[in-house]
């Protein structure tokens, strides 16, 4: 991560805060990440986001964990505006993952759309497995594919995008078990890549993904809630442009 601010101006965040309720993107993942935790997490107590952004996610946290003790940490303090003002309750602090030194402090740990931006992602994964209780539960959502990356890449800051086994040897080298793996976004990769090859992408405004029709919107969440549908019934495709993991703190050393 880049100590420059400029590549996340105030305005990013503003565009962010307005957009995620109806974007499909955010809606989706959304949907996702709340079925995985209540479906293969269970009941949590005490649930931290890192790179909490403008507490999109972690709203929708807090409301299906009503008695949860729910925190967010954001390295930009301008989303932590946002997301102080989405969660008065919650708990915020502006935070460089990098150097986090919490130690068995929470039962589960999201961070969503966040390591790929980062250099030493080993180092943050380290971090939150040391910040995690015993048996405690770290959620992450990854860009997928090198083959996808492109200029829409490069306007979002991210330092890379991850193969599945790339993701899966970091993770299980921070010390943690994998525990269900899937891709996702993975009906739309034909149109994810046709219109990263279109020219002119380098040029594009950033946010400019968010520029889209109400009625492309709803046709893309629908072919995501057809996508979620087979995740559902057990389907887990290894092609996607993302990557939902979920793992377990090891107790002891190996996979059991």
């Amino acid at each position: 991560m880049n100590a420059d601010r400029t590549p996340f101006p105030k305005s990013a965040f503003e565009t962010l805060a307005k957009a995620e309720a109806r974007h499909w993107w955010f809606r989706a993942r959304n949907r996702l990440i709340l079925w995985v935790m209540k479906s293969r997490i269970g009941s949590i107590h005490n649930f931290l986001e890192i790179g909490c952004g403008t507490g999109f996610v972690l709203e929708g946290i807090q409301r299906e964990y009503p008695k949860a003790t729910v925190s967010g940490t954001e390295f930009f303090d301008e989303g932590l505006t946002h997301a102080r003002r989405r969660l008065p309750n919650a708990n915020f602090e502006q935070l460089d993952a990098r150097t986090m030194t919490d130690k068995e402090r929470f039962d589960a740990i999201g961070a969503f759309d966040v390591i790929e931006h980062i250099e030493e992602d080993e180092q943050v994964l380290a971090n939150l497995t040391h910040a995690l209780q015993n048996d405690g539960h770290l959620l992450l959502t990854v860009p997928q594919h090198k083959w996808l990356w492109s200029a829409a890449d490069e306007r979002a800051c991210h330092v890379r995008r991850y193969t599945r086994r790339e993701l899966i040897e970091k993770v299980e080298r921070a010390g943690l078990e994998i525990q269900y793996i899937t891709s996702f976004v993975t009906l739309l990769v034909p149109l994810m890549w046709l219109a990263r090859q279109r020219p002119g992408q380098r040029e594009a405004e950033r946010n400019s993904e968010f520029d889209i029709s109400d009625r492309t919107n709803r046709l893309l969440e629908l072919v995501m809630k057809m996508e979620f549908g087979l995740l559902k019934v057990g389907i887990t495709p290894s092609i996607g442009g993302s990557l939902l993991l979920l793992a377990k703190k090891r107790q002891t050393g190996g996979i059991q």
